[in-house]
């Protein structure tokens, strides 16, 4: 579990960058999100304490002063430390040159993690965020230039941590994941992958279970039902085409894997999403100007990732 403060934006205003959401979290001993996929690039900033990030097989052990970036489509884990729980703000991106502007901050597929000293400037960008909830075309033009101000500071004080582990098996991995972020719609099986990869099925299975922990056909279906979390809570699709889109036949066969993973029905998930959504955006709102008022920062329980 976390305490957070969350903004969320639906319908951006600018096409080529543009803010989608931001966030602040004090997380609790072992708090985690994932395996999941996101729609959009996401920045987390870690104010204080540890905490693990996993993508792929790749983990990251990451502390104070650290940043991780989370790639549109990309599976990842991560997880508080169990002593030292870490708390950290977010920014979440998209657009047409959102990739080029990651790249401009030495960012990339490869290279997901850097360091940056000025964890407090980038604290009081995101919660100025964070006091600006209305959709008002003021309130947008405001939000796009905090945005534009928090990357300005990470290319100001980011420093690269160089991190490498290019087996023949990660490179297999990181292919057959590539392959499902692509495809994951159009019913995929595990034997396309392998086939797309010339690798035998056992043998795609045991590498997978090396290097994550989890099955080519369990990862396939987290995917897809992260993805249809996502499109769930932030679309007016209905289920029938969330279903579609994320590579199952009809509602029927997502909503019984969803339930399966989830506990819920897609339907009951969408319901008590926004539901949650309305009264931590109404206990945001309050408790921002307090915030304001006294320029300290004060948690309430908002969010649960």
């Amino acid at each position: 579990m976390e305490d957070s403060y969350v903004l969320q934006l639906l319908k951006p205003k600018f096409k080529d960058f543009h803010l989608c959401f931001c966030g602040f979290a004090e997380c609790k001993p072992l708090h985690s999100y994932g395996p999941a996929a996101r729609p959009n690039y996401i920045l987390h900033y870690v104010m204080k304490g540890k905490g693990i990030y996993q993508v792929g097989e790749t983990k990251y052990q990451l502390k104070e002063g650290q940043a991780f970036l989370i790639e549109p489509e990309s599976l990842t884990f991560y997880q508080a430390d169990k002593t030292d729980p870490w708390s950290y703000l977010w920014v979440g991106f998209g657009g047409t040159e959102a990739q080029r502007f990651v790249r401009d901050l030495g960012l990339n597929s490869r290279q997901l993690t850097c360091e940056c000293e000025y964890g407090e400037e980038l604290k009081e960008i995101v919660f100025e965020m964070l006091h600006h909830t209305s959709s008002t075309a003021e309130n947008l033009y405001y939000l796009q230039g905090k945005l534009y101000q928090f990357f300005s500071v990470l290319a100001r004080g980011i420093e690269i941590q160089q991190y490498s582990n290019d087996t023949k098996e990660s490179i297999h991995v990181q292919e057959a994941i590539a392959y499902i972020k692509n495809y994951y719609s159009q019913k995929i099986t595990v034997e396309d992958i392998a086939n797309y990869l010339a690798l035998n099925r056992s043998y795609l299975y045991t590498i997978f279970m090396n290097s994550l922990g989890i099955s080519p056909k369990d990862f396939l279906t987290e995917f897809r039902i992260s993805r249809g979390k996502e499109q769930l809570a932030l679309t007016d699709l209905s289920v029938e085409e969330i279903a579609v889109s994320c590579g199952y036949r009809n509602s029927l066969a997502f909503g019984k894997i969803f339930k399966q993973k989830v506990g819920i029905t897609p339907t009951q998930y969408r319901n008590d999403n926004r539901k949650d959504a309305r009264e931590r955006l109404i206990r945001a709102q309050n408790e921002l100007k307090e915030y304001k008022k006294h320029k300290t920062i004060y948690v309430g329980n908002i969010e649960k990732e």
